[in-house]
């Protein structure tokens, strides 16, 4: 259940009579000449890795591309578990289409941005923050079936914030860690998928199917799998909350949520447990969890409007006192998602 946040990538495109994409990020304060006809190759574990694989994916998919300079500026913290890479991928594609008079499909532009980090970032990503780059709807977050695409738009009332709180920290872990999280959950699709032979993947499995064939599975992989099939149910859960305007509900979600990812899935942290438990003390707070890929980054409260400075305080002050460290409080509302300014004529 995903929503854009106000945080943009911006990406000024101007057309070249060459075959050179020239790249300019002021956020890596560094310069990258690419050539269209050149793009193949591995990851390089360098920035430029997503402009490189975002050109070529969309040029193995029909979009002839002109030479274009581009000028990316950032907003959105790197690092932070706010999907700064789907920003990057989605206003890079939209850029490098514009200089090439070229329209696309939002959703083969969703596909195409989270292809390209799988072949040329090296990250085994789902397709939730490159369709909410894409998708994203003022004022609502995002039921999303990532199996069929469907998505539906709940709306978020007017008087909350969403009150993100960056850490400041990113462990090592988190590199690897998200492919390996993937790996022991497709290992547990395998594993029950001999004696459930209907299921396609742990969507399709109840905790009671879980829980019955649980001495087949290793007791890691039986934890990823009940984080996947349990998170999957408070979603649900959530968004007929959001629905009804159960805003207490919601937060409980968000609670049982958090504890999942750091017991389960264990993909939290010292610091991200800090930030949750300072803000599941403040007045105002229906709920907090940790977001993004874990091991640091950020956490994410819903928050009453009227409340949010004193949030924002406590949440500083006392993580300062804990840590040494002055976390990064932003408050945001869910905002639209990718667009071109001005409009192509």
């Amino acid at each position: 259940m995903p929503a854009a946040i106000g945080f943009s990538t911006w990406v000024a495109a101007g057309e070249r009579e060459d075959r050179l994409i020239r790249v300019h990020s002021e956020q890596f304060d560094g310069t990258v000449e690419l050539s269209l006809d050149a793009l193949a190759g591995p990851p390089r574990k360098h920035w430029s890795d997503f402009i490189r694989g975002v050109a070529a994916v969309l040029q193995s998919s029909g979009y002839r591309l002109h030479g274009a300079n581009l000028l990316i500026q950032g907003q959105v913290p790197v690092g932070a578990g706010l999907s700064s890479s789907a920003s990057l991928e989605v206003a890079t594609a939209l850029a490098l289409l514009s200089a090439s008079h070229f329209e696309c499909p939002p959703l083969d532009l969703a596909k195409m941005c989270q292809r390209a980090e799988h072949e040329y970032v090296g990250t085994r990503c789902g397709i939730m923050d490159q369709f909410v780059a894409v998708f994203g709807l003022s004022g609502h977050a995002l039921l999303l079936d990532c199996r069929s695409l469907n998505y539906e738009a709940l709306p978020i009332s007017a008087d909350i914030r969403l009150l993100i709180c960056n850490s400041m920290v990113r462990h090592e872990l988190a590199a690897g860690e998200y492919n390996h999280r993937r790996a022991d959950c497709e290992t547990g699709v395998r594993i029950l998928r001999e004696r459930l032979p209907n299921i396609a993947a742990l969507r399709d499995v109840s905790l009671d199917d879980l829980e019955e064939n649980r001495n087949a599975l290793s007791d890691v992989v039986h934890r990823r799998c009940r984080h996947v099939i349990s998170e999957n149910q408070r979603v649900l859960a959530a968004a007929d909350s959001l629905k009804s305007g159960d805003l207490g509900q919601f937060g409980r979600l968000m609670y049982e949520s958090h504890r999942s990812l750091r017991d389960d899935y264990e993909v939290s942290c010292r610091e991200l447990d800090l930030l949750v438990e300072i803000a599941s003390n403040c007045e105002g707070v229906y709920g907090t969890r940790m977001t993004g890929g874990g091991f640091g980054g950020c956490t994410i409260a819903l928050v009453r409007a009227d409340m949010v400075e004193n949030v924002q305080s406590t949440i500083t002050d006392a993580y300062k006192k804990r840590t040494g460290i002055i976390p990064d409080v932003y408050a945001c509302m869910a905002a639209q998602g990718a667009g071109m300014w001005p409009e192509r004529a």
